[in-house]
């Protein structure tokens, strides 16, 4: 694993840190190191959810390595080929549509550029109250195409995402919350025991029944009412068609009758 990248495994968690002083930004290197982070997680049965957050308490990270791209490190056109960012696309986790399995972002800081787009490939944002989220692209000459053309204007309103493209303010914690775009907002000091509990949860649940969440939503999002049922009907999707079959499935519905806790096996 790269030095800017820690990976713990705690029980079916695991905790991923992106630890790159001064502000952890992310280079093709350190892109790959948290892609096999990701691919470990997706990879390995006993894994059931991740947490992904940023070293120290003021940045969670910068995004592009922008000394990198000046030095020719790394490429601008046609970035997504040229260079190698390893398994799901730029931080292993923006591109990434086989990961079924839940990841949380645990925002400890500043989430700008690439950072801001990392943090919504996650599936449950937790920030800390001091956070900030901003895109400070334009006055570089370049646009957020890593994941917040793509994703912002679907999560908050079309017109604020556009003040953040356009005019680079920034948005508050408390205001991403308002929006939706943020779960939870929390004191930093609290910031990893709020994920972690969070994480206690999702490993604790069946796991087909966890992934299968994520699967069908890839698989209807923007999908008119009728037609996601079905899609969710149909046979494109394993992981929802597994958990219906699945032993796990029998083991909750008899531990709910037997009064007992259920043990989930991800079979």
């Amino acid at each position: 694993m790269s030095e800017g990248v820690k990976v713990v495994r705690d029980g079916h968690v695991l905790e991923v840190t992106l630890d790159r002083p001064k502000v952890n930004a992310i280079d093709v290197a350190t892109s790959q190191a948290l892609a096999e982070a990701f691919r470990e997680l997706h990879e390995d049965k006993d894994l059931r959810c991740a947490i992904l957050t940023g070293g120290g308490e003021k940045i969670f990270s910068a995004g592009w390595d922008l000394k990198a791209l000046n030095a020719g490190e790394m490429q601008l056109d046609n970035w997504w080929e040229t260079d190698d960012y390893g398994f799901g696309g730029f931080t292993g986790l923006t591109e990434n549509w086989v990961l079924n399995k839940p990841v949380i972002a645990a925002i400890n800081g500043l989430a700008i550029g690439g950072g801001f787009e990392m943090a919504m490939a996650c599936d449950l944002l937790i920030a800390a109250d001091h956070v900030e989220f901003g895109l400070p692209e334009m006055p570089l000459g370049i646009v957020p195409d890593a994941g917040a053309l793509q994703r912002l204007p679907r999560r908050i309103p079309h017109n604020i995402a556009m003040e953040m493209f356009l005019l680079g303010r920034r948005m508050t914690a408390t205001e991403a919350a308002q929006y939706g775009l943020v779960n939870k907002v929390v004191p930093k000091a609290e910031l990893m025991d709020a994920a972690r509990e969070w994480a206690a949860s999702i490993a604790w649940s069946a796991p087909l029944a966890m992934q299968s969440v994520k699967e069908v939503q890839r698989a209807i999002e923007c999908v008119p009412l009728e037609e996601a049922f079905a899609k969710m009907r149909g046979d494109g999707l394993p992981v929802y068609r597994k958990m219906l079959k699945s032993e796990d499935a029998k083991e909750g519905v008899a531990a709910f009758v037997e009064k007992r806790e259920p043990k989930f096996r991800g079979e």
